[in-house]
């Protein structure tokens, strides 16, 4: 895939994203966390993160429902992006909307 189609590929997620990817973002943005700076639909490799912190290499992931039948497939893509040189931490969608401040 060309350069102008991945951009064109994660702004199109941006736009799409889920409610629990917005009340996410809404704690990662402008630096709010440890004054980190996050981006939202990065793409790492063949793969776009949900949300990624390049100067401390931190990819997270969340899943949802449909994920319970996609463990192996997500494990290849941890793998995968932490061969990379990141780190990835998943969390379940519920763990965001039911527990934010732990998250």
């Amino acid at each position: 895939m060309s350069g102008s189609a991945r951009i064109a590929r994660a702004r199109k997620l941006r736009r799409d994203s889920t409610n629990v990817e917005h009340r996410l973002w809404s704690i990662l943005r402008n630096r709010q966390l440890d004054g980190r700076k996050f981006r939202r639909q990065v793409p790492i490799g063949p793969y776009y993160a949900d949300f990624a912190c390049h100067e401390a290499r931190l990819v997270i992931e969340l899943d949802g429902a449909q994920h319970a039948d996609r463990i192996a497939a997500d494990s290849a893509r941890t793998r995968a992006i932490e061969a990379l040189g990141w780190k990835v931490v998943r969390f379940w969608n519920t763990e965001v909307t039911e527990n934010l401040d732990g998250v």
